[in-house]
């Protein structure tokens, strides 16, 4: 029978070692990390990933690339099914040294589902092997998603984004922002640019919508989800959504 501890993939002599896992809604890791790369695939439910630099949402059909010796917590919204692939540290050489969440094609979600089928030591001129090269090349061509919430450097900016993440509803505008934090309207906004390559427009909506996200795996109805991040409309909530997973620009 497969493992479902994580340590027991790190040594394994394979260049992708996978493992299919299932949490219950509200339950989480502490923050932790693991010698190999990590592909953590959604298969069911949404996952919220945390790290000192960032912030990512993994919905179902998403997966979060984190490198080797990130330290990171996850919490699971709502049932989830996950299949992580453990990779090993030059499988994807120049892969971005950053975690980012990317989409899951069709052909790699099959590939990771039928390579859980073979033996963790797998043929590598075998089946196994085959799957494991093809999981690899559909990691490389993935599209990456704007489910990221980039955290900046800068302590001020830094409270900020901490103060919008725990109250997405909050009315605060710009310079009442940037009062609380002490700083200038222009050093703020300069800011939020320079250390998240988002305005602080962009990365407030992606904080509703990632929230939003969150709520509503946990199951509230859609009007108390809106409510709750800032929007006066299921409908508007519903089109800043689709402009962020889509692959619209955001406004």
């Amino acid at each position: 029978m497969r493992s479902i501890r994580a340590e027991d993939y790190q040594d394994v002599p394979r260049a992708v070692a996978v493992m299919p896992k299932s949490f219950a809604a509200g339950s989480s890791t502490d923050r932790h990390f693991h010698p190999r790369a990590q592909l953590l695939y959604a298969t069911a439910g949404l996952m919220m990933a945390t790290a000192e630099d960032g912030t990512w949402v993994v919905p179902e059909g998403h997966a979060l690339w984190i490198p080797p010796r990130l330290p990171h917590a996850v919490a699971m919204h709502g049932d989830v099914s996950m299949c992580t692939a453990y990779l090993a540290a030059d499988a994807i050489p120049g892969f971005p040294a950053r975690a980012r969440v990317i989409e899951v094609s069709p052909l790699l979600a099959a590939a990771l589902a039928a390579l859980t089928q073979e033996p963790v030591l797998y043929d590598e001129a075998g089946r196994g092997g085959h799957l494991a090269a093809l999981v690899l090349d559909e990691i490389r061509r993935a599209p990456e998603t704007k489910l990221t919430l980039p955290l900046p450097g800068d302590a001020r900016l830094r409270r900020i984004c901490l103060g919008l993440i725990d109250d997405p509803a909050s009315d605060f505008d710009l310079d009442e922002w940037a009062d609380h934090a002490g700083v200038s309207r222009r050093t703020l906004t300069r800011g939020f640019r320079r250390e998240t390559g988002l305005s602080f427009g962009q990365w407030r909506a992606r904080a509703r919508v990632v929230r939003a996200l969150a709520l509503a795996a946990d199951g509230q109805a859609p009007r108390q989800v809106a409510a709750s991040v800032g929007y006066r409309s299921v409908q508007a909530l519903r089109g800043r959504t689709t402009n962020l997973i889509g692959s619209a620009a955001e406004a």
